[in-house]
């Protein structure tokens, strides 16, 4: 769901007024820096982020294109650092030089809209045709539902990544982009996710955030943990952890259950309290969601553009929806995907169906099992299956 102005203006910080400081210290550096580095490439994922899309191509970059004169933003706060920095040059995020390869740039490629020196700044920059450099958008992940933060007049990018038929044909007709601009690549970061190894007793629970919990509650300093105990979110989430079925299957089975939220509930992780040793929780600190990923066998969650990443490796999972009309009202609008026709796997609106679910896709010999159903919807869904998807995404920025 779109932010109003005053949601918007109620979010900007001491830092976003520091950044235009930074940007006018750039500007003549930037200026002369532009005369003998004519196509640069900077990456970004976000501040403290190197492991999605971005990330991705910036690897491949470096082993299948040396020549290419390309920077990744991170700040140095980040766990992924160094790793980033053994692969090649890295500048410090939302430091003066980080604005100043941002104005040089010829092509500026992120995963994410904010994977800027600054959201709020560059937004004025880009939309309103300040700044004339060519911007792909990667994406975070396969795009369902509309979201109209991503439409053309709120973006201005000049090449909108997509990785199914489906996906290219909804975001080409409904996201106002001119002709040419959405392209079927694929996700960088599928490229990782033909080669995994599953805990086959491992189960991982990863619910995305809400957009208007974060919103109403995160401003209430004294009340902000009462308060998030008392929505939905919480009381559905935290009952089927502790729910007496729940618990002795997974521990008459000997299940590992991961619970995994989304970052942007970092926050609220206190909050969740569990009986099960066999239940663990894992801040997004800890680590990297495609590892996660990659060594569950079945998902557990909600609306998460992950389950993408999960159904493409042909992984059993389950959508649990007990706030369908809520989300669609203050989150994301519907789009052309349906959960229920189109999804991989059932949909469950109670704790209860999601246990019976969950039990029934459990053998004691294989493991999860998915369904032929949800199998031949994989079939149809994603027609782009392979590990060229680095290279497609390089192939169309190259002839921005």
């Amino acid at each position: 769901m779109e932010q109003s102005f005053f949601q918007k203006l109620k979010r900007v910080k001491i830092a976003d007024l520091l950044s235009v400081f930074k940007l006018f210290i750039a500007i003549l550096p930037a200026i002369i820096m532009k005369l003998w580095r004519k196509d640069l490439w900077l990456l970004c994922d976000t501040r403290y982020e190197a492991g999605d899309n971005a990330f991705w191509l910036f690897k491949y970059i470096r082993k299948e294109q040396p020549n290419v004169d390309v920077i990744f933003a991170l700040d140095k706060k980040s766990r992924h650092y160094d790793k980033v920095r053994n692969l090649g040059k890295v500048v410090p995020y939302g430091s003066v030089r980080h604005w100043i390869y941002y104005l040089v740039a010829d092509k500026n490629v992120s995963s994410q809209k904010m994977g800027k020196p600054n959201a709020a700044i560059c937004y004025v920059l880009e939309v309103y045709g300040i700044l004339k450099n060519k911007r792909a958008f990667l994406q975070h992940g396969i795009i369902t539902a509309d979201l109209t933060f991503l439409h053309y007049p709120h973006t201005k990018m000049k090449l909108f990544v997509t990785s199914t038929e489906d996906e290219w044909e909804y975001v080409d007709r409904v996201y106002e982009y001119p002709k040419g601009v959405v392209q079927k690549l694929g996700l960088c970061r599928f490229d990782g996710l033909h080669d995994y190894k599953v805990n086959k007793r491992q189960l991982l629970i990863m619910p995305t955030w809400r957009m208007y919990i974060r919103n109403e509650i995160s401003g209430k300093d004294a009340n902000i943990y009462d308060a998030f105990l008392k929505t939905e979110y919480y009381r559905f989430w935290n009952g089927l952890l502790e729910d007496e079925e729940f618990v002795k299957f997974i521990e008459e089975s000997d299940i590992e259950v991961v619970f995994y939220p989304h970052r942007e509930m970092k926050a609220f992780l206190q909050c969740f309290k569990f009986q099960s040793k066999n239940i663990k929780l894992l801040s997004y600190e800890q680590c990297d969601v495609q590892t996660v990923l990659k060594e569950a066998a079945f998902l557990i969650t909600d609306y998460s553009s992950v389950s993408m990443d999960f159904a493409y490796m042909k992984k059993p999972l389950i959508y649990y929806q007990f706030d369908y009309e809520q989300f669609r009202s203050g989150h994301h609008p519907e789009g052309y995907f349906s959960f229920k026709d189109d999804g991989f796997g059932p949909v469950c609106t109670t704790w209860n169906g999601v246990v019976e679910n969950l039990k029934n896709a459990f053998h004691k010999e294989e493991g999860f099992v998915n369904e032929d159903k949800y199998l031949s919807r994989h079939e149809k869904y994603f027609d782009l299956f392979d590990d060229e998807n680095c290279k497609r995404n390089y192939d169309a920025i190259a002839k921005m």
